[in-house]
C-alpha cells in the first residue's frame, strides 16, 4: 500500500480549487487534506484557470468579488472541519462557493453555507472557528508545510517529495505510480 500523500491548499486559490476537484480520483490513495493559509498572494492567470476548468468539465468559473480573498475565517473553518472529519466535504463546498458561485469567502454567510452543505451546524462551526486551538492548528499546519518543503500552493507531498502548483497532481500521481511498481 503506497504512503498516504498530503494535499496542502488554501481555499482562496483557484489553482488549489482545480487540483481539489481532481485529487481524490487521480491518486491511487486518497490524500490527507491539510488546509494551509497562503503566506503571500499569487497573481492568477484567469484565462488559463478558466480554460483548465473547462477542460476538466467543471462548471464555468464565476470569480469571487475579491481575489485574492481574505480566507482566514474560511481556513479556520476548514481546520475545524478537519477535526470533525469533514475536511474534504467542507473544503470542496467552500471552493465551489468561491469559484462556481462567485461568493466571497470572507463573508461569514458563505462559510456557513459551505458548512451546511456538509451537515455542520452553524453554531458549532462558528464556535469552532473561534477556538484558539483551531487557530493554533492552522498555524502548525503552515509550519509543517514549510518544513516539508512546500513553497507554493497547491502542493502534494508524497514520500518526502513535494510537488507544487498546477503540476502537483501529475507529479504526485507519477511518483505514486513509480512507488507501486
Amino acid at each position: 500500500m503506497p504512503e498516504q500523500p498530503v494535499f496542502f491548499y488554501d481555499l482562496g486559490s483557484p489553482e488549489c480549487y482545480l487540483v481539489a476537484e481532481q485529487v481524490i480520483t487521480a491518486l491511487p490513495v486518497v490524500p490527507e487534506w491539510e488546509p494551509v493559509q497562503a503566506q503571500s498572494p499569487v497573481t492568477t492567470d484567469r484565462a488559463l484557470i478558466e480554460r483548465l476548468a473547462d477542460e476538466l468539465g467543471l462548471q464555468p468559473l464565476r470569480w469571487p468579488p475579491r481575489l485574492p480573498a481574505d480566507t482566514r475565517q474560511a481556513m479556520l473553518a476548514a481546520t475545524y472541519a478537519k477535526r470533525v472529519g469533514r475536511a474534504v466535504a467542507f473544503s470542496l463546498a467552500a471552493f465551489r462557493q468561491a469559484f462556481a458561485a462567485g461568493r466571497d469567502l470572507a463573508d461569514e454567510d458563505t462559510v456557513l453555507i459551505a458548512g451546511a452543505a456538509c451537515e455542520m451546524h452553524p453554531t458549532a462551526l462558528l464556535k469552532g472557528i473561534g477556538l484558539r486551538s483551531v487557530s493554533d492548528a492552522l498555524e502548525a499546519a503552515g509550519e509543517r508545510a514549510a518544513a516539508a518543503g512546500v513553497r507554493e500552493l497547491p502542493a502534494i507531498s508524497v514520500g518526502g517529495r513535494v510537488f507544487c502548483g498546477l503540476e502537483a497532481l501529475a507529479g504526485a500521481a507519477c511518483a505514486m505510480g513509480a512507488a507501486r511498481s
